[in-house]
C-alpha cells in the first residue's frame, strides 16, 4: 500500500508539473501569488498595491516555481514608496495562462479581499493577452478556409471582462483607493507573425499575412481597454505604445514615436484603429529590439518571444507557493521620476508606466 501510494503520488506530481510546464501555450493556467513590501528606513507607514493579472503582472520567465521578483507593479511599488517616504506592500495576484474571464472571477472577484484592505491606495490589473495568443494560435493552425471568427471571439470576451473588471473594482475595492488603472497589450511575436497563412481567405482564395490579421484585433483590444478606462474612471497605461515605438522620432512627423502611437482620450475606434494600422505602422518595431536612441536599444522581451524582460532576481510563486517577503528598495530617489534602468528592460518599463499615474499623496 505504501509504495503504491507513493507511485500514485508521484504520478500526480508529474502530471502537475505537466500542467504547469505547459503554462500559457497549452491553455494551461498556474497560480503565481507574490507579496514583496518595499521597506523603506526610517519609515512605519505602509500602503498597499493590488494587481491582478496572468503571467504578464505575475513576472512569468518559464518557471512552475519561481517569477520576477520586480515585475510591473512591485517595480511601482518602489516609485511610490519614494514618492510617498512610506513602505509600499506590493501585493501580486496572477495566473499565468489565464484568459480574460479567468481573471476576472479567479482572481479580481474571487481574491477581491486584498483590494478591499483599508491600507489599499493603488489597484491595477491588466488581461486579454491569453485571449489572444489562443486566438493566434488556433488561427495559425488553420487550413482550408480561413475563419476569422476566432480573432473576433477573443476581442469580444476581452472587452466584456474588460468592462466588467473595471465595475467590479469600482464597486468593490477599499473607499479610500487614489489610483486605478489597467494596463493595455504589447505585441509578441510582432516579427515572427510576418509569415503567410496555411488556410485561405474566405473571398479571395489567397493565404494571408498572419501579421496583417493580427494587429487590427489587438488594436481593437487595446483602444477598448483605454476607453473603458476612460469611462469608468481608470488610468490607462499604453504598453502597445511604450514597448512597440522607438523612443524617438523615426519617421520625421515630429513625434517621438512611442508617444505618437498612444490612445488619445475620446477618439474613436476607427481613428484608433486605422493611426495603428495605417498612417503609424512603419513606425512599428518588434519588442526584442526596443530603440531607446538612434543608435541603443535593449531587448523587453524574453527568450519566449512572449513575456517581458526582468531584472533583480526571482522569488517564490508557482506549484509550491507563493513569496511573502520584505526587502529595501533598489533606489530610494528618482531623477526626473525615472530610475536608472527604466527603459532597459520590459517590467521596469511597464514599472515606470504604472508610476507616471501615481497620485501626490497617499
Amino acid at each position: 500500500m505504501i509504495n503504491r501510494f507513493g507511485k500514485n503520488a508521484r504520478a500526480l506530481l508529474s502530471t502537475l508539473i505537466l500542467a504547469a510546464v505547459a503554462g500559457p501555450s497549452m491553455a494551461s493556467t498556474l497560480n503565481q501569488n507574490v507579496s514583496w513590501t518595499i521597506d523603506r528606513a526610517g519609515t512605519t507607514a505602509k500602503y498597499r498595491v493590488v494587481a491582478y493579472g496572468d503571467s504578464i503582472y505575475a513576472g512569468y520567465n518559464g518557471s512552475i516555481s519561481n517569477a520576477a521578483k520586480y515585475s510591473a507593479p512591485t517595480v511601482d511599488a518602489e516609485y511610490l514608496s519614494a514618492l510617498w517616504g512610506a513602505d509600499i506592500e506590493s501585493i501580486r495576484r496572477a495566473k499565468s495562462g489565464a484568459v480574460a474571464s479567468d481573471v476576472y472571477n479567479n482572481k479580481i472577484v474571487a481574491e477581491r479581499s486584498y483590494m478591499q484592505a483599508a491600507s489599499t491606495r493603488v489597484v491595477t490589473f491588466e488581461m486579454c493577452g491569453n485571449d489572444g495568443l489562443q486566438a493566434r494560435t488556433s488561427f495559425k493552425g488553420q487550413t482550408g478556409t480561413c475563419n476569422y471568427n476566432v480573432l473576433t471571439t477573443a476581442v469580444n470576451n476581452c472587452k466584456t471582462y474588460l468592462a466588467a473588471g473595471m465595475d467590479y473594482i469600482n464597486a468593490n475595492a477599499y473607499s479610500g483607493v487614489k489610483l486605478k488603472v489597467v494596463a493595455n497589450l504589447y505585441y509578441p511575436g510582432y516579427n515572427a507573425d510576418n509569415v503567410q497563412s496555411s488556410c485561405n481567405d474566405p473571398t479571395t482564395g489567397a493565404k494571408v499575412n498572419l501579421r496583417d490579421k493580427f494587429l487590427p484585433a489587438i488594436a481593437q483590444m487595446n483602444y477598448w481597454t483605454c476607453e473603458y478606462a476612460r469611462q469608468k474612471g481608470f488610468k490607462c497605461v499604453d504598453n502597445f505604445a511604450e514597448y512597440m515605438g522607438a523612443d524617438y522620432d523615426t519617421n520625421g512627423d515630429g513625434q517621438i514615436d512611442s508617444q505618437a502611437l498612444k490612445y488619445v482620450a475620446g477618439e474613436s475606434e476607427a481613428s484608433y484603429v486605422n493611426r495603428i494600422t495605417g498612417a503609424l505602422r512603419p513606425t512599428l518595431r518588434d519588442a526584442n529590439t526596443h530603440f531607446v536612441s538612434s543608435s541603443s536599444s535593449y531587448d523587453y522581451i524574453q527568450s519566449d518571444d512572449v513575456h517581458p524582460t526582468y531584472t533583480g532576481g526571482t522569488v517564490s510563486a508557482g506549484l509550491w507557493g507563493g513569496t511573502t517577503g520584505t526587502g529595501a528598495a533598489r533606489y530610494t530617489s528618482f531623477a526626473g521620476g525615472k530610475s536608472p534602468i527604466w527603459n532597459r528592460y520590459g517590467h521596469e518599463r511597464m514599472g515606470w508606466s504604472l508610476s507616471t499615474f501615481s497620485p501626490a499623496a497617499p
